[in-house]
């Protein structure tokens, strides 16, 4: 028996060099050129919504004031700007004000009959009242440097779209369609992402405190119980992997210590976060092979959304972070956590 081990391994080494010798041969002699194909799905535009567009280029407007642009247009004509003597019925409500020069409504124009496009008499900018934002910044499509109109605001991002029917962007997306998809994209233009579209995120990543204590979190000051009594909880509930309801069974059978499982939750939740920055700061030597995922679970019968960012090559975790809802501060502060490790390097 000891000697076929021996026999059964050389010939699989004798098998796999044939393998090798096969697999040299047909890269040398065999073209793999496979022929174009305008339909693949790998290619479709239906995917644009995974890939990551280049940033927007960023303007700096200068802001203007309607009363000098007032005086000026005095000065060179000799008499006042007189303002719009509004005649028919969509009038201009009193809360708009000129983006660019901060004119009052009764110098603005409704220049498209009530369908959002605003003029402003005095400085001569157009801009639409329902998705405009008082930043002081614009945002333009790097592909035709084209202005991007504000499509959603979220709690956290707005989203900005070109909707520049000439972008390269939106040609060479729609030139990639096939037959198949543009009839889809002609009856449901909601499944495709054909325009450049850029997310603004409304957060302060440098105001995010991602060691901050939860809210059912105790103090370390100690009145009715010492440190000691906190250390006998955790022992028995992380090296013996007992419940809070046992643990504080224990504690009084054994220790004669008449503590609640609240109590005892509430020690061993600030003992993690008190534990968590040095988890998250240890040198775990990360590649730049990175993988993230996201899903939920259920706990104590509610849904818990779980986000996870580790190595793909040594399997250690990098970022993760769990809330209750899906939202996007979750994920950032999933992401922050692995800055914070890369910036340790």
């Amino acid at each position: 028996m000891y000697t076929i081990i021996p026999l059964l391994l050389a010939h699989i080494q004798e098998l796999n060099n044939q393998i090798l010798f096969l697999f040299k041969f047909i890269v040398k002699n065999i073209p793999l050129n496979l022929p174009k194909v305008k339909d693949d799905s790998l290619f479709s535009p239906k995917y644009n919504k995974l890939k990551i567009d280049k940033l927007p280029i960023i303007h700096v407007p200068k802001k203007k004031d309607y009363k000098q642009l007032l005086d000026q247009y005095l000065i060179d004509n000799g008499k006042p700007l007189k303002p719009i003597n509004h005649r028919g019925k969509n009038l201009v409500s009193s809360d708009v004000h000129c983006p660019c020069c901060n004119a009052p409504h009764n110098y603005i124009y409704d220049n498209t009959g009530g369908r959002g496009q605003l003029w402003c008499k005095i400085c001569d900018t157009h801009f639409n009242h329902h998705n405009h934002i008082d930043n002081p910044i614009e945002l333009h499509c790097p592909h035709c440097g084209g202005a991007l109109s504000l499509e959603k605001s979220r709690k956290f991002f707005n989203i900005h779209k070109c909707r520049n029917r000439k972008c390269s962007y939106y040609q060479n997306s729609l030139k990639a369609l096939s037959n198949h998809d543009l009839e889809e994209y002609k009856s449901n233009p909601e499944k495709f992402k054909l325009h450049y579209i850029y997310r603004e995120f409304k957060i302060d990543f440098f105001k995010v405190d991602l060691y901050a204590l939860p809210k059912n979190a105790s103090s370390l000051i100690f009145r009715k119980f010492s440190p000691h009594v906190m250390g006998l909880c955790l022992t028995y509930m992380v090296n013996c992997g007992m419940s809070t309801r046992a643990t504080s069974r224990v504690m009084r059978e054994v220790h004669g210590v008449k503590i609640s499982h609240t109590q005892i939750a509430s020690y061993a939740t600030t003992a993690a976060y008190c534990i968590k920055p040095f988890v998250d700061s240890f040198d775990y030597k990360p590649t730049n092979y990175l993988a993230a995922d996201e899903t939920y679970t259920k706990v104590k019968g509610s849904k818990r959304y779980v986000w996870f960012i580790m190595d793909a090559i040594k399997k250690s975790i990098l970022g993760y972070r769990s809330s209750d809802s899906r939202d996007t501060i979750s994920c950032i502060l999933a992401i922050s956590n692995v800055i914070v490790v890369y910036l340790l390097l």
